[in-house]
């Protein structure tokens, strides 16, 4: 009596087909990491693989890939807020640099308009002297009939400041002024310092309020130490103003 073999949707398939199946899935994990440790203690209690002679053939549970899918979950949120933090520490970094900028132009700014404030600024030609002649005082002392500037009162050696900014235009012996600065103010006025005992500038020479520019002195036709002062309109002779006046305009006090 012959027997046939069961065919078509009656033939039952083979466990090599089964287990081939599934351990194409952990072969796929196993070689990203993902798989790990986590598969190790439930594979224990699964059959044992078949040896098909290319590939070992692993069967899991439905457990273990969950754990699996858990595991890179959580592999992936770390990366995301590991991603996060960087970028928040950069970001972090950024805001510091543009504050820091921030503040030295700030500081930048605010040298600058100190320092053109105080190139703007007035100084009295001698630090805590009071005037002891005054402006258009009469006599035989002056060769005009009367005083083209003021006197501060100063002894000999004292220090002679300019007045504000501006250019030397002379600085030499000057006649009955004796040893004489004079300077071309920015403000296109001119200032004269007079019967000085030596100076310490020279023509060409850009100075600076409260600069030393000199030591007063008795040179010249004087009777006595002090600081001839002027202000002119020119550099020329007979083009004072009133010296007093013109200071005060500037915000010094006398």
């Amino acid at each position: 009596m012959a027997f046939t073999r069961a065919t078509g949707k009656h033939r039952r398939p083979s466990r090599m087909k089964r287990t081939t199946a599934q351990a194409a899935g952990v072969a796929a994990l196993t070689t990203t990491g993902v798989l790990g440790t986590l598969a190790a203690p439930a594979l224990a209690d699964e059959p044992a693989a078949e040896q098909t002679g290319l590939l070992p053939v692993i069967t899991i549970g439905d457990s273990v890939a969950e754990q699996i899918d858990a595991q890179a979950a959580a592999q992936q949120q770390a990366a995301a807020e590991a991603e996060a933090e960087k970028k928040a520490e950069a970001a972090a970094k950024k805001r510091a640099e543009e504050r820091a900028k921030e503040a030295r132009e700030a500081k930048e700014r605010a040298a600058r308009e100190a320092e053109r404030k105080r190139l703007n600024t007035y100084v009295s030609p001698i630090s805590g002297s009071y005037v002891s002649t005054g402006y258009r005082s009469g006599g035989a002392l002056w060769s005009s009939g009367s005083h083209t500037g003021v006197d501060f009162h100063a002894a000999s050696g004292t220090p002679v400041h300019a007045v504000g900014s501006g250019t030397v235009v002379e600085a030499g012996w000057g006649g009955a002024y004796g040893n004489q600065v004079v300077i071309k103010m920015n403000d296109g006025t001119y200032t004269q310092y007079g019967h000085l005992s030596s100076f310490a500038v020279s023509v060409g020479q850009t100075v600076t309020p409260g600069q030393q520019i000199a030591l007063s002195g008795a040179t010249g036709n004087v009777t006595g130490a002090h600081l001839h002062f002027e202000a002119r309109t020119t550099a020329e002779y007979g083009t004072d103003i009133d010296p007093v006046a013109y200071l005060r305009s500037h915000g010094v006090g006398i």
